[in-house]
């Protein structure tokens, strides 16, 4: 009898998990993931605490592919009953036929309305950029007029997108990019945008624009939800106990299906073929010591930096080189538990606790090292464990380890952070009743230094016929969680067929067509 071929899945986030499935599905070959941490979900997991639960960096789930909604339906259905928030305001939703309830039931997926706004000058701007009223009002006479006339200008000579900043001032002019994308942006990254790639505003700006905002305030009434940009999405899918709760879910599957999962296993160094053309094993550290494990196809979710590291002695000096100085941003958030925050909610959107309903706020301010504000009440009302009467809440920080952000006491940081938000007038001291800390390494590759040459890198990687690189530290792309997983769909795919083409795989969130409009199977 012929042995059964093994696919070696390194990463439980996204992308590893969705290969092991389609894996499992459509084919005969056995997965075996290999998970670095005490974790699923990789930087997609929610985290617990005292009762309260954090989604690490927010996850919206929304695709316009059919096939990613298929899965994540299939795993969580649609709740069929409003949520304890919705039914206590009289909020009304599309709700599914038979749906679970989600006051009883717990694998059930929520729609949520999306309300995302930029905090500037201490007052509230729409995200992404509206022409209301109220957008010239709080920007002040002065700053609107400029914004036309840089607008106007920005229209009529383009400059050359070879840098992030100046993919935004074609988009918006330059006084508009100073005030509401320059300093996060420059927060995110640690550099200024005219140092970073454009890669990243096409992969996640889209097609936004100012004249993008203009045509969709003229044409949204006019148009089927699935044709509006991702950008400007007003509704989203999130599963009741978060995006943690759907890929523990997804990693109990595939193993009930016949896949191994070890956790606490790092992949650390790999044994290639004579001629380095295919990986044949890979060697591990574990709590108990080392482990080894061999396969017929690799899909690597870890960072390139670190797999180029792991098959030191077969790389050319030159890709190693630019492997090891690929840069990436590292992430802290603080969790607080607060009685209310002292931001006042005008609009005419209800919550429970009567604070402002934003899922998240992107935190302009230049006076403040906090990049956003995540209010986890607003994703679900169940990742509080009392919604009715706590705001639960995120603050996030991106960093470089090893700096002093990072090299920060948890006790010391925490107390920054809440006087940060104390000095923008978010919350009083006084209020916060619980509060934690926690840091994620390499959360976000980035896009600028060796990144420039990280075609080097690819090509060599791409030499290697039984390994596939995917999701966002595979093929160090900014992905979100559904373009992690098409890239895990077409490595299966391209594996089914004996494809040693990686093109497919990498042209994942590069194709127009995908962002314009719904993709059809």
């Amino acid at each position: 009898m012929e042995n059964k071929k093994t696919a070696i899945i390194i990463g439980a986030g996204p992308a590893g998990l969705t290969a092991a499935y389609c894996l499992l599905k459509e084919t005969d070959i056995k997965p075996i993931i290999l998970e670095e941490s005490e974790y699923i979900g990789g930087i997609s997991r929610t985290a617990t605490h005292n009762g309260n639960r954090m989604d690490i960096g927010g996850h919206r789930f929304f695709s316009k592919s059919e096939e990613v909604n298929a899965l994540w339906n299939e795993l969580m259905p649609l709740q069929g009953k409003p949520s304890i928030d919705d039914k206590i305001l009289g909020v009304e939703k599309p709700l599914a036929e038979n749906g679970p309830d989600p006051e009883n039931e717990e694998v059930v997926m929520l729609l949520r309305n999306r309300i995302s706004r930029i905090f500037y000058l201490r007052k509230f701007f729409d995200y992404p950029i509206s022409l209301k009223a109220r957008t010239f009002i709080n920007m002040g006479f002065g700053r609107t007029v400029k914004a036309g006339f840089g607008y106007i200008g920005s229209c009529l000579v383009k400059k050359p997108e070879d840098n992030l900043a100046n993919f935004y001032i074609n988009r918006f002019g330059k006084p508009l990019y100073e005030m509401f994308f320059e300093d996060y942006t420059e927060k995110l990254w640690g550099v200024n945008p005219k140092y970073l790639s454009a890669d990243w505003g096409a992969q996640r700006v889209k097609g936004l624009s100012l004249s993008k905002a203009v045509l969709n305030a003229i044409t949204k009434p006019f148009k089927p939800k699935d044709k509006v940009e991702t950008s400007l999405i007003e509704q989203y899918f999130y599963p009741k106990k978060g995006p943690g709760q759907l890929w523990e879910l997804l990693a109990d599957k595939v193993v009930e299906m016949g896949a191994e999962l070890h956790m606490n296993c790092k992949a650390e160094s790999f044994e290639l073929s004579d001629d380095g053309k295919n990986i044949k094993k890979v060697f591990c550290k574990t709590p108990d010591g080392n482990a080894e494990f061999e396969g017929d196809v690799f899909f690597s979710t870890m960072p390139v930096k670190d797999l180029v590291a792991g098959m030191s002695s077969y790389v050319p000096e030159n890709v190693k080189k630019t492997a090891s100085e690929l840069p990436y941003r590292d992430f802290i958030t603080v969790g607080l538990l607060v009685d209310k925050l002292k931001l006042e909610n005008k609009t005419d959107i209800k919550t429970l606790t009567g604070d402002v309903p934003d899922c998240w706020i992107y935190i302009q301010e230049r006076d403040v090292k906090i990049g956003r504000l995540q209010l986890f009440n607003n994703w679900s009302p169940y990742m509080v464990s009392d919604p009715e009467h706590n705001m639960w809440i995120g603050l996030e920080y991106f960093c470089s380890e090893g700096d002093d952000m990072w090299n920060m006491s948890d006790e010391d940081f925490i107390a920054f952070a809440i006087s940060e938000l104390e000095k923008i007038d978010v919350i009083e001291k006084g209020s916060v009743k619980d509060s934690v800390r926690i840091k994620v390494k390499k959360a976000y590759p980035a896009y600028f230094g060796a990144y420039n040459d990280f075609s080097t890198v690819r090509n060599y990687l791409d030499s290697i016929e039984n390994l596939w690189c995917i999701g966002r530290n595979g093929q160090h792309r900014y992905n979100n969680m559904d373009h992690s997983m098409l890239t895990a769909v077409e490595a299966v795919n391209a594996v089914k067929v004996g494809s040693v083409d990686k093109s497919t795989v990498w042209n994942v969130n590069t194709e127009k067509e995908y962002h314009e409009e719904k993709k059809s199977n």
